[in-house]
């Protein structure tokens, strides 16, 4: 049996005794506890260049691997009951709701077929990066990615140089345009179970998320055009010939009802408050969460069994990236329990210079810091979580952070949902989209050579951004 399974089930079978588990405080732990959370960030960043047949058939094995180097020396230490307690929290509060939503998102988009044989010309290149931008936002950063990036690869099908175009898309679609509503992106959504207004962050940081998503949709069609001019650029082969429908259509279409559902159920579960709860380890499971899960779960089998196979054949349909995602998060999730406890230790914490930092002299907070301190911890660690730490440390009172400090709030939220384009690993669906682009044979940057991209580009947007907005 798999190890982390084998693990799993005998902390949950510790369940009823553990209810009253202590939570874990970071103010007691080492650095060196998060040595194996760095450890699965370094092995999805060198063992794709170092080791890749051997990454690409074992990564499962390898991120269990620094599961295990956590979880065991940590119950080790501080009990089973601590230790189980942790495990629980992330399954239960984090870790399967995120992968059941995102599995939703990826089976109701992977539905729709984009019919046409489109042709990426710079025009219609960044045509798509705006579309997705406005959806990203209404379907959220996955289901946009997922529904748009098969058919923008296959527009491109016969041009040599790809690997920008899902860069750029990365950046807009999997990342900038889910800013402006809880629907967006997880952290936002946090924000708005907290009690944030569900058209807050769209009044506040509009200006910010149009000038960004505004200067990469120009930069984008000033490099497109360049690379689309060059001798050799577009191959005289289609490989998607203008025998294909011209016109452009839809199948699948049932998933669009689906995807309305999707979104009627996560917020329905922002709305609803429910008294009813069941407490697993420790952690509360409540009704509107469980409806919600459930619910979920119910549209992804329609999905399946409502979608025509051919529209899943035409769109090379497989389950490849989203195990990927499923299992490279499940060790990401994992190791970063004593990461976000040291952080939530505050100033008393191994991470206290970070804390501080986000605070002026005279104790206000300072929004550049916030920006700049949840956009970097956000591009390697879970956005969400990321975004409640900081959330907490300007106060935690919604009511309080969307008046007298919404400068500091708006910082914090686009810090979390920007940044999340500086690596692969800053939010889900640049890891799918990556994923489905190799196997779709587009040649793409390393963890690290991504990252050139994003230092690059993204930035000295941010430095721009924060000179007129966050002062």
């Amino acid at each position: 049996m798999n190890p982390i399974r084998t693990l799993a089930l005998g902390l949950l079978c510790l369940a009823p005794a553990l209810a009253g588990a202590a939570e874990i405080d970071g103010s007691q732990l080492s650095v060196l506890w998060g040595v194996p959370f760095a450890g699965v960030l370094l092995s999805i960043a060198l063992l794709p260049l170092l080791a890749p047949l051997f990454w690409h058939h074992h990564f499962g094995k390898v991120t269990a691997a620094w599961a295990l180097a956590f979880l065991v020396p940590f119950a080790v230490v501080f009990g089973p009951g601590v230790a189980a307690a942790g495990f629980a929290h992330a399954l239960v509060a984090e870790y399967l709701p995120f992968v059941i939503l995102l599995t939703a998102l990826f089976t109701v988009a992977g539905g729709i077929y984009i019919r046409g044989n489109l042709h990426g010309s710079p025009a219609l290149n960044a045509g798509f990066l705006a579309v997705g931008a406005v959806l990203a936002s209404f379907m959220g950063t996955t289901g946009a990615s997922m529904l748009l990036i098969r058919p923008l690869i296959r527009a491109n099908d016969n041009r040599k140089h790809v690997a920008h175009v899902v860069v750029f898309f990365v950046f807009i679609v999997s990342n900038a345009g889910g800013s402006l509503t809880p629907l967006g992106d997880p952290p936002l959504f946090l924000g708005f179970l907290k009690g944030v207004d569900f058209f807050w962050t769209a009044r506040h940081v509009f200006p910010e998320t149009l000038f960004l998503i505004g200067v990469l949709l120009v930069l984008f069609y000033v490099m497109d055009s360049w690379y689309y001019r060059q001798a050799g650029e577009v191959s005289r082969t289609d490989p998607t010939p203008d025998s294909a429908p011209a016109a452009l259509g839809f199948d699948g279409k049932i998933n669009f009802v689906l995807l309305l559902a999707v979104v009627g159920l996560v917020l329905l579960s922002g709305i609803w408050k429910s008294p009813v709860e069941w407490v697993i380890a420790g952690t509360p499971l409540g009704l509107p969460g469980l409806v919600r899960d459930a619910g979920l779960i119910a549209v992804t089998v329609a999905s399946l069994a409502l979608t025509p196979r051919q529209v899943h054949a035409d769109n090379q349909f497989g389950w490849g990236p989203m195990q990927e995602v499923a299992k490279l998060f499940a060790g990401i999730f994992l190791t970063i329990i004593p990461v976000i406890a040291m952080l939530k230790a505050g100033v008393n914490g191994p991470f206290g210079a970070i804390v501080s930092a986000v605070t002026r002299p005279d104790g206000s907070p300072d929004p550049a810091m916030y920006f700049w301190a949840t956009g970097l911890l956000s591009s390697f660690l879970d956005n969400a979580p990321t975004y409640l730490v900081f959330f907490n440390t300007a106060g935690g009172d919604a009511a309080t952070l969307m008046t007298t400090h919404a400068a500091t709030l708006a910082a914090i939220s686009a810090g979390a949902v920007f940044m999340g384009a500086n690596t692969y690993i800053g939010n889900a669906p640049n890891l799918m989209v990556k994923a489905i682009a190799e196997d779709r044979g587009v040649k793409m940057p390393s963890f690290f050579g991504y990252m050139l991209w994003s230092c690059g580009i993204l930035v000295p947007l941010f430095v721009v951004m924060t000179f007129i907005w966050l002062q």
